[in-house]
């Protein structure tokens, strides 16, 4: 690539257990957050135990991540959003510096 230049974002990372995915994903999009990528049934160890993936028959009593890419703007008012419900329900975000090459695909 000649000429790649690259544009400071922040990563955003969002654990929750599956029943509250609808509830993240309404924060993401009332925020103008255009793309994310989801993952299901994830395994762990956190403050609440071990989280076993892969339950059959139901995806909400597993984990899920939302990872998605943004303005540090945007990132903090996600974060706002997040914080009265994680408050009071399980749950984790990560916030971090990261970089990308194509500016146009995160500010919309």
């Amino acid at each position: 690539m000649k000429d790649l230049k690259l544009y400071s974002m922040k990563k955003v990372e969002i654990i929750v257990r599956g029943e509250d995915i609808d509830f993240v994903i309404d924060i993401l999009e009332r925020a103008g957050i255009s793309g994310y990528t989801i993952f299901h049934n994830l395994s762990g160890k956190g403050s609440h135990g071990f989280h076993e993936g892969h339950l059959l028959f139901n995806e909400e009593d597993t984990l899920v991540m939302v990872v998605s890419v943004m303005p540090e703007e945007k990132a903090l008012s996600i974060l706002e959003g997040l914080t009265p419900f994680l408050n009071k329900h399980s749950g984790v975000v990560f916030i971090s510096d990261t970089m990308v090459s194509r500016l146009e695909k995160f500010k919309r």
